[in-house]
């Protein structure tokens, strides 16, 4: 594994996923999704998680998927996003009454686009790196 190109694109996927994640659940959907508590740490926690994926998803690019291109990045993005967005909502549903089946279908679909987003980003960058 290339040590620089999964910290350089793990980093710029997690910003990407910042981004991104501001977009959809803080701007589109802000009445739809609830917002994080107003804290000094709120964001900062976001942000650390958002990084965190993108490093996770930069690591399965770099060390087992060699993945090089927008494409086929988008497309294994959309795969993981699908999954890590069903792993969440389904123990979401499980443990919170207040969340409906539509809205976790919806936060699923969101998942995908955002994933897909990320991991064409990480890919390419990959690419640029080589």
């Amino acid at each position: 594994m290339k040590t620089k190109n999964f910290l350089v694109s793990g980093i710029i996927g997690g910003i990407v996923d910042f981004l991104l994640g501001w977009l959809f659940y803080g701007i589109i959907f802000i009445n739809t999704f609830p917002q994080p508590e107003e804290s000094s740490n709120a964001m900062l926690f976001i942000f650390l998680g958002c990084l965190t994926f993108g490093l996770f998803v930069s690591f399965i690019f770099t060390k087992w998927a060699q993945i090089t291109t927008a494409i086929t990045g988008a497309k294994a993005g959309a795969i993981i996003g699908l999954f890590i967005g069903l792993f969440y909502n389904f123990f979401n549903l499980a443990m919170n009454a207040t969340i409906s089946m539509e809205l976790a279908a919806l936060d699923v679909a969101i998942s995908v686009v955002m994933t897909s987003i990320i991991g064409a980003v990480i890919g390419a960058v990959n690419g640029k790196i080589g």
